[in-house]
């Protein structure tokens, strides 16, 4: 039975630089990072408090391709307008101009360091 989403697995070209993005913009946490023993990979896992939400990829053989991304990951947050000021002041590439407004909250996206599609979305 499924219970939940585990995390969501993103291939990066550069760890480093998505660590800083992911940890110093989203305000993630490092929770754990080590090289994979059995494929020469390294991987860092980011999430709140001990929840694992975002597992980082470097390093896997071949390079990192528009498919071997996921299409977009969702965080949830609060205060959405001012977390929109936030990443703008910041210098992050915002994909929308502007907070797009549904039924059930409000929305906008914007991109990581290997142009991955992120979005965060507010709830009503």
């Amino acid at each position: 039975m499924i219970t939940g989403i585990e995390h969501t697995g993103i291939m990066v070209t550069n760890m480093e630089k998505s660590l800083s993005f992911y940890t110093e913009i989203l305000g993630l946490n490092l929770l754990d990072r080590f090289d994979h023993t059995s494929v020469p990979v390294e991987l860092a896992f980011l999430g709140l408090d001990e929840k694992v939400l975002v597992e980082l990829i470097s390093g896997y053989p071949g390079e990192v391709t528009n498919e071997g991304k996921v299409h977009h990951l969702a965080f949830s947050v609060t205060n959405i307008e001012e977390k929109f000021e936030i990443l703008k002041e910041k210098g992050v590439q915002l994909k929308d101009k502007e907070i797009t407004e549904l039924p059930n909250g409000k929305y906008f996206f914007f991109y990581g360091p290997d142009e991955e599609s992120l979005e965060f979305f507010e709830r009503k």
